[in-house]
């Protein structure tokens, strides 16, 4: 997949703690596929996402207009609740506080939910999105991802459990009271935190 890239393109550490690796975490050079469901099929073509909710007016994007936002690239650890962790990763994308600069959200907006095609959703903290680590990914170690880890593009919230970072991206909705998402539903953590371990509830 070739990708009409922004202009400007700015390079991010994430650096979450002085210690190695979060508690209950082992590390691994690896990059293991871990899905709810089957991976979807998505026509690049056909590819949006729609920002909607506690905001003025919803708006929809598509993926020439996403990719023409400035870049970024971010160096960080990407932890998994089954106790995981990789903690060499660089990622290239957008950040996510490019994408909300295209819409007015309300003053009680403090929370979002993420929406992904296949119908996967996860809930996070609006002032955690807004970190300037935490940005929409098409490419991980310098190649392009395959749909298997979340292409065309996928979130990447390094300071939380990887759940967190939902493959397949295609909604943000802004939210004034929190609500589940999939696997909050059934008993994750709302918040996620690995250096808290927060796994479950």
């Amino acid at each position: 997949m070739k990708t009409k890239l922004g202009k400007l393109k700015r390079r991010i550490l994430s650096n979450n703690n002085d210690k190695e690796v979060p508690p209950g975490q082992f590390v691994t050079e690896k990059f293991p596929v871990l899905t709810f469901g089957e991976t979807p099929k998505i026509d690049i073509d056909q590819w949006n996402i729609k920002l909607f909710g506690s905001v003025q007016r919803s708006i929809l994007l598509d993926w020439n207009e996403i990719m023409g936002l400035a870049q970024v690239s971010i160096e960080a650890e990407f932890h998994c609740v089954t106790q995981w962790s990789k903690l060499l990763n660089s990622w290239d994308g957008v950040s996510f506080r490019s994408l909300i600069d295209f819409v007015d959200i309300k003053k009680e907006a403090r929370y979002v939910m993420i929406h992904c095609y296949g119908g996967y959703t996860t809930n996070i903290p609006l002032d955690v999105l807004i970190d300037q680590d935490v940005i929409l990914a098409y490419r991980h170690d310098k190649i392009d991802l395959s749909p298997e880890h979340g292409g065309p593009l996928r979130l990447v919230v390094p300071k939380r459990y990887g759940w967190k970072s939902a493959k397949w991206v295609n909604g943000i909705e802004f939210m004034e009271e929190n609500r589940a998402g999939f696997w909050e539903s059934k008993g994750y953590h709302m918040d996620g935190d690995p250096w808290k371990e927060q796994r479950f509830k």
